[in-house]
C-alpha cells in the first residue's frame, strides 16, 4: 500500500489530501499539522477579527466535529526530516514513514528585530490563536501602535478599529504599500484610515518596544516619538517556512525550489502553497504566490504528480480580490509601481509578479467604476489594479491571462478616459462572443 504523507493543513495541504483521496482509494493519506484547529479558512481570520464573521464560519469542512475527509490527521509538530530514509519525526508520534511526501508548510510573519519584540503585547497574524490572541488583548488596548505594509498589516488596523482600539499606523515609506500601489491608490486607503480615526505616521519605524513588568506600555519610534499603547501589532512580511527542507538538505532560496511537477530537488518529496517557490520553464524565472487560489491549485497537482498521473502546474496571472480599508479592490497580473523600500518581504495575499516593472506604458484615471490603472505593452494587458465596482474585474482578468491583442483599443486605454472601464467591457464581451 502507498503512503502519502503531508506536511501542513493550509488550503494547498488540504487540497492535496482531498485528491489523495480521491485518486487513490486503496492507499494510505496522512496529513501531519501542528496547528490544533486543523483546516480553517486563513483569509477568513481578517472578517472573524473585525466582527463580520463568528469563529465557526471559519471552518467550512467541519462535520460533526471532524474534518471531513477520508485521511488519517495527526496533529504534531515535525521535528526531522530524513530523505535517505523517507521518513518524519514528529514530536508526539514518532517516526512516520512515506513513499511520497508533500511540504505544505506554508510562511509564518517575519518577527520584528527591535529591542521589546518579546514582550506580552506584540502580535502577529498568522492564525486562529494569533487572531484570538490579539482579540484577547485589544480587550484590554485603549491605543494600539501597528507596523508594517500590505495585507497583514491593514487587516489588523481595520481589526483592532472594528474593537474600539486608537490606532496609530506606521508606514516606513511616503505611503502605503509602495511596492505595489502608486501614491493615488494609497491616498483613497490612506484617507478612509483616517476618516476611522487611524493616525498614520508616514517614515516612520519602532525602535524600541517599551514595557513594564513584562508587558507592552508604549514604543519609541526612529523620530524619537513615544507613543503609549498596550499592543504592537507586527505585519512588516512573511516568510517561507524552510527550516525542515534546508536541514534535510533540500535546494532553498526564498522558497522550497521546485520544478513545474512542483517535484522538489528530491524526487519523493514536493511542495505547495506559502513555501515553494516555483520555476517556469519557459523563462527561468521563479517566484512565490501568497495567494489562496493559487495554494489550492497547486496543492491538487502535487497529489496528482504523487498518485502518478504527471501534471504540470502552469502558472496563471496573479490576481487578488480584497478588501482594503473598506475598499474592494483587485490586483491583476504586473502593476509595479516602481517603489521599493530596503528589505521587501513577500506579503500574505499578495504575489512577487505585482512587484515586477514591465516594458510598458502605465495608465491612471477614476472612471465610472472607480479609480483604475492599467499596465499595457505592445499589444497587451500586462496588469491592472481596479479600486470600488469590480464589475470589470473579471473581464480585466481574462484580458491579461489569455494575452487578448488589445490593439483595436490600445489608444482608448491609454487615454484614461471616464469611460474606460465601459470601453473594457464592451471589448471583452465582442472577444467572448
Amino acid at each position: 500500500m502507498t503512503r502519502y504523507v503531508i506536511i501542513g493543513l493550509g488550503i494547498a495541504g488540504f487540497s492535496a489530501a482531498q485528491t489523495l483521496c480521491q485518486l487513490d482509494q486503496a492507499s494510505e493519506v496522512v496529513v501531519v499539522s501542528d496547528d490544533p484547529h486543523g483546516y480553517y479558512s486563513r483569509p477568513g481570520l481578517a472578517y472573524y477579527l473585525n466582527g463580520e464573521i463568528p469563529e465557526k464560519q471559519l471552518f467550512p469542512f467541519i462535520k460533526k466535529g471532524r474534518l471531513n475527509l477520508a485521511a488519517q490527521l495527526i496533529t504534531s509538530h515535525v521535528i526531522q526530516l530524513d530523505p535517505a530514509s523517507h521518513s518524519i519525526k514528529t514530536d508526539t508520534s514518532g517516526t512516520i514513514t512515506y513513499d511520497h511526501l508533500l511540504l505544505a508548510l506554508g510562511a509564518r510573519s517575519v518577527p520584528l528585530n527591535v529591542p521589546g519584540s518579546d514582550l506580552f503585547g506584540v502580535v502577529k497574524l498568522d492564525d486562529l490563536e494569533d487572531t484570538r490572541h490579539i482579540l484577547s488583548v485589544a480587550h484590554h488596548a485603549k491605543t494600539a501602535v501597528v507596523v508594517g505594509g500590505g495585507v497583514l498589516a491593514i487587516e489588523m488596523v481595520e481589526g483592532l478599529v472594528a474593537e474600539g482600539v486608537k490606532v496609530h499606523y506606521l508606514l516606513r515609506g511616503d505611503w502605503y504599500w509602495p511596492g505595489v500601489l502608486t501614491e493615488a491608490e494609497a491616498h483613497l486607503i490612506e484617507h478612509h484610515l483616517k476618516q476611522e480615526g487611524v493616525v498614520l505616521h508616514y517614515h516612520t519605524e519602532i525602535e524600541e518596544i517599551l514595557g513594564k513588568k513584562g508587558k507592552v506600555i508604549g514604543i519609541r519610534s526612529t523620530k524619537g516619538e513615544v507613543i503609549p499603547c498596550k499592543l504592537v501589532g507586527v505585519g512588516i512580511g512573511v516568510r517561507a517556512s524552510l527550516g525542515l527542507a534546508s536541514a534535510a538538505g533540500l535546494a532553498t532560496d526564498r522558497g522550497i525550489l521546485v520544478n513545474e511537477y512542483l517535484q522538489t530537488s528530491d524526487p519523493h518529496i514536493y511542495a505547495a502553497g506559502d513555501v515553494a517557490q516555483i520555476t517556469d520553464p519557459s523563462t527561468g524565472r521563479s517566484s512565490i504566490d501568497n495567494l489562496w487560489y493559487p495554494g489550492r491549485r497547486q496543492g491538487s497537482i502535487a497529489a496528482m504528480n504523487m498518485a502518478g498521473q504527471p501534471q504540470a502546474y502552469q502558472r496563471k496571472v496573479a490576481i487578488n480580490v480584497l478588501r482594503l480599508a473598506g475598499m474592494m479592490t483587485a490586483i491583476i497580473g504586473a502593476i509595479g509601481s516602481g517603489r521599493e523600500e530596503g528589505d521587501i518581504y513577500t506579503t500574505r495575499g499578495s504575489s512577487e509578479t505585482w512587484r515586477e516593472l514591465p516594458n510598458a506604458l502605465a495608465s491612471e484615471s477614476d472612471t465610472e467604476v472607480g479609480h483604475l490603472r492599467l499596465v499595457v505593452s505592445g499589444r497587451e494587458l500586462l496588469g491592472a489594479v481596479l479600486m470600488g465596482n469590480q464589475k470589470i474585474s473579471r473581464p480585466l482578468y481574462d484580458l491579461v491571462n489569455n494575452r487578448v491583442d488589445i490593439t483595436p483599443i490600445r489608444k482608448q486605454l491609454l487615454a484614461s478616459t471616464p469611460q474606460l472601464g465601459q470601453t473594457i467591457l464592451d471589448y471583452w464581451m465582442k472577444m467572448k462572443s
